[in-house]
C-alpha cells in the first residue's frame, strides 16, 4: 500500500510539493512547513512523523531541500 502523503523532489526553488490522498497541500521548503500542512489536513504529530511510514519521500528524505541535494 502506498503512503497517503507524498513529498515530491525539490523544484528549482527548493520547494517540495506535498500531497495527501492525491490533494496538493502546498509547497514545503522545510519540515516545519510540512508539519503545518499536515496539521491543516487534520493530521497531528502523534499520527504522522516526518520519518514515519505514512510519508513517501521522493528525491531524498526530510533533510533534502535544494535541487541536487538528493544526488
Amino acid at each position: 500500500m502506498a503512503a497517503p502523503i507524498t513529498v515530491c523532489p525539490p523544484d528549482e526553488d527548493g520547494g517540495r510539493r506535498v500531497r495527501a490522498s492525491g490533494t496538493i497541500l502546498g509547497r514545503a521548503y522545510n519540515v516545519n512547513i510540512l508539519l503545518v500542512f499536515l496539521r491543516r489536513a487534520g493530521l497531528g504529530p502523534d499520527e504522522v512523523s516526518p520519518n514515519g511510514p505514512m510519508i513517501e519521500w521522493r528525491g531524498g528524505g526530510p533533510d533534502v531541500g535544494q535541487p541536487g541535494d538528493a544526488a
